[in-house]
């Protein structure tokens, strides 16, 4: 009886591994906001596009099960991330550093439990409901219309990483209402911009992959 572990695919191994990375650096990125014409969106959205992507993918080359797994699995690094934040806070700085990098990569890496909880649970549930839609539509079309597919589960995605982020993280600390609306716009905006091209070229490289 053979025991040896089923072989991973090229495509699942690689999108694994670019998964786990973009779930680390989104929260880093996030500490910036950039100006996309009359738009102003944090870039770690840009981090989670490509998440969305990146699940959507893999739920049309190897289906939505390994893709839920998938974004189960990117827990560990998301919330593994958070803990060696905070572990290095609490570490002093060395003398030797300049004060101000100090107080900039305490700025930067700093946060609250809400904004560390907002995050934790923003991400599971929009990534799981961006790879929910996106196999729901892909059993109504087929394999049809993967650009219209992966835009529409990356814009309702997105509304609710949104939703569920600014009410847990700023919730009764100021009113939200401009901020919601504002994020929800520019990320419904990028998602159909970005998301629909995107999911081609990842769906072409993970089949040139596994060839």
């Amino acid at each position: 009886m053979d025991t040896r572990p089923a072989a991973i695919s090229p495509s699942l191994f690689a999108f694994s591994i670019f998964y786990g990375g973009m779930v680390c650096i989104a929260g880093v990125l996030g500490n910036k906001q950039v100006a996309l014409g009359p738009l102003a969106v944090e870039a770690g959205i840009f981090a989670f596009l490509l998440l969305v992507v990146t699940s959507s993918a893999v739920a049309e080359l190897h289906g939505p099960r390994t893709a839920t797994r998938l974004v189960r699995i990117g827990f560990v690094p998301l919330i593994v991330s958070i803990l060696l934040a905070i572990v290095v806070l609490a570490v002093p700085a060395s003398p030797q550093m300049e004060p101000a990098r100090a107080d900039a990569f305490a700025l930067m890496m700093g946060g609250t439990p809400r904004i560390w909880a907002g995050g934790i649970v923003a991400y599971g549930i929009s990534q799981t409901l961006n790879v929910t839609i996106f196999s729901w539509l892909k059993g109504r079309e087929g394999a049809k219309l993967l650009w219209l597919r992966a835009g529409i589960a990356s814009i309702l995605s997105q509304v609710v990483d949104t939703l569920l982020f600014v009410s847990i993280a700023f919730l009764g600390i100021f009113p939200i209402g401009e901020l919601l609306l504002g994020q929800m716009l520019a990320k419904v905006v990028l998602s159909a911009v970005l998301v629909p091209p995107a999911i081609y070229l990842f769906v072409a490289l993970g089949r040139r992959l596994d060839r």
